[in-house]
């Protein structure tokens, strides 16, 4: 099938709690002056690639991105919207481990937030509609729900995204071995 899309994703930016490692779901922090720098980067890592699709979370740091590296109108979609972190808004890994020992995120989901399954639902509504769109297509959005949306193409469950890091202002890139819809594959992974 040679009409299959090709799926980049693009982590927006640096926020500051981004980099102090908080954890930032529905939060709307903006970009700092190096997120700014290094998203202004992907228009260059994206130059010469035509796009027939270009979708964003609709949360200002995606956004912002996206119009930094030459897409000032993406499409908005509610799919892309981080993962929402409940009462974990804000906190760090080693804060959240004090007050819940062993805590994962993509095994045991955020308290008053979204579950594992909530996730799964909606990473996997969104993964049927790329995979059935054609040509390039990019989503702008944040870092967990890449690495999940990234799991559910290849078909395992999210737990598999607690392996997959991905810093800010990155790209990865979804496609299909050999061509074939049954093969779902990932191409390229945190660049």
């Amino acid at each position: 099938m040679s009409d299959l899309p090709t799926v980049y994703l693009a982590r927006h930016g640096e926020t500051e709690w981004s980099k102090s490692g908080q954890h930032t779901g529905r939060t709307d922090l903006p970009l700092t002056a190096n997120g700014i720098e290094i998203a202004k980067q992907l228009k260059a890592r994206l130059a010469g690639t035509t796009f027939a699709h270009v979708f964003s979370s609709p949360l200002t740091r995606a956004r912002h991105t996206a119009d930094l590296a030459g897409f000032p109108n993406p499409v908005l979609d509610e799919g892309l919207y981080e993962w929402d972190y409940g009462q974990h808004e804000g906190l760090k890994s080693s804060e959240i481990a004090k007050i819940r020992p062993g805590w994962n995120l993509f095994r045991d989901g955020a308290p008053g937030g979204e579950s594992p399954e909530q996730v799964t639902a909606r990473a996997d509504a969104l993964v049927k509609k790329l995979k059935g769109l054609t040509g390039n297509v990019i989503c702008f959005a944040h870092g967990h729900i890449l690495r999940v949306i990234a799991a559910r193409w290849i078909e395992y469950p999210i737990q598999l995204a607690t392996c997959m890091l991905l810093g800010t202002a990155t790209l990865s890139v979804l496609s299909f071995n050999h061509h074939n819809l049954a093969e779902p594959a990932i191409k390229t992974w945190n660049t």
